[in-house]
């Protein structure tokens, strides 16, 4: 029996829209201007996780340390589905050098949208963060792809009527990065929940723990009830797994591999289904992933 029954039954379809792999390392290398080295985290791996969530669909995220190198992404794709009753899609990290020969390659294997990722890097500078993704959103808007970005609320709110004119959809990691702390009246806020009502944003309920401080991140439920309310056509989820992320007081470095942090992932995604309603948890768990990822 499962220890962290859902409060509404799973979808046919569900899927987990934020996971890494990561190795091996012989075959895919990491980019040598990493931020930090991860542990490997390996498809079998990944598949044991989503049989375990009862979900069937997953997105794979393209993370910092690879940089735009995505022959792990594309290959854990393909292995995925070719060889199991498992369907993944992914999302991509390219720039400037990036052909279209490279993306229309990219697309025949799955890949449905390029992440923009400000916060790993350490980019803060709304200007910069403008031109990444209006050229990036460029590269990728006949493909019918969307742009995903990782970055703060305080960006976001900054760059928010460039977000809302891009011609792609635009998907926000993590809540927007929110402070569960501050609740919905912070700074900022207001203008990620403009662009999730009118349509022009998606956001990931995902990695809770990184937005609040609380041992089972309670104060992220009006966060994420404000989201869903806004616009629950526009809501996702992912497990983040394996959860890498910085450490408290830790600086990051390539040197040395960095722990993944231990998350419950089925407890995560039985708080989510409590704070839902049933006809959310489909459209967050299935119908909205379809649409976006083209599954």
């Amino acid at each position: 029996m499962n220890a962290y029954p859902c409060a509404h039954a799973l979808p046919a379809h569900g899927c987990d829209c934020h996971v890494h792999v990561f190795g091996p390392f012989d075959r895919f290398p990491l980019a040598a201007d990493r931020a930090y080295t991860p542990g490997p985290a390996s498809i079998d791996a990944l598949a044991s996780l989503l049989q375990g969530l009862g979900l069937s669909r997953v997105v794979i995220v393209q993370a910092s340390p690879q940089g735009t190198d995505n022959a792990c992404l594309v290959d854990a794709m393909q292995q995925i589905n070719a060889g199991s009753a498992l369907q993944a899609r992914g999302v991509a990290v390219i720039d400037e050098h990036t052909t279209q020969a490279q993306l229309q390659a990219m697309h025949l294997a799955g890949v449905r949208g390029v992440r923009v990722n400000l916060e790993s890097a350490g980019q803060h500078n709304p200007e910069v963060a403008r031109e990444l993704m209006r050229r990036t959103a460029e590269q990728v808007a006949d493909l019918g792809w969307h742009v995903q970005t990782y970055t703060s609320l305080e960006v976001i709110a900054s760059i928010a009527d460039t977000l809302a004119a891009l011609p792609v959809p635009v998907v926000i990691d993590h809540f927007g990065r929110s402070t569960a702390s501050k609740g919905v009246s912070q700074a900022g806020f207001d203008k990620l929940l403009d662009l999730v009502a009118t349509g022009r944003a998606w956001v990931k309920l995902s990695a809770a723990q990184r937005i609040s401080d609380l041992a089972d991140c309670e104060d992220a439920r009006p966060i994420a009830r404000a989201l869903v309310e806004a616009n629950p056509q526009r809501m996702l989820w992912g497990t983040d797994w394996p959860h890498p992320g910085a450490w408290p007081g830790q600086p990051r470095s390539p040197d040395r591999v960095e722990p993944f942090h231990p998350i419950n992932d089925a407890r995560a995604l039985q708080r989510m289904s409590e704070w839902l309603s049933a006809d959310e948890w489909v459209a967050m768990l299935q119908d909205n992933p379809a649409r976006l990822y083209d599954f």
